[in-house]
């Protein structure tokens, strides 16, 4: 892979890990996880998996779901920039 070739592209649907920085609390993961459902994804058991910082400082959340389109992951990720609670989506 070149800086020219992103890679392979995704096929929908596909099996996605989102990862989500915040700092800890119950609103941080409520947060998160109320706008994810908002853009019509179920979350299976064990879709969430979450762990600390170092330091206790951050918590960072990995959502795994059923992607349905660029689309749908476009919005979840400008949704996620919006929230206050979250420092950073990959």
């Amino acid at each position: 892979m070149t800086e020219r070739d992103p890679g392979p592209a995704l096929q929908f649907p596909c099996e996605f890990p989102l990862k989500v920085f915040g700092r800890p609390g119950p609103e941080f993961e409520s947060a998160v996880l109320e706008i994810v459902r908002r853009h019509g994804v179920d979350l299976a058991e064990g879709a969430v998996s979450a762990r600390a910082s170092r330091n206790g400082n951050y918590l960072a959340l990995t959502v795994t779901f059923q992607a349905r389109s660029r689309h749908q992951l476009d919005a979840i990720y400008q949704d996620l920039v919006r929230c206050r609670d979250v420092v950073m989506a990959l």
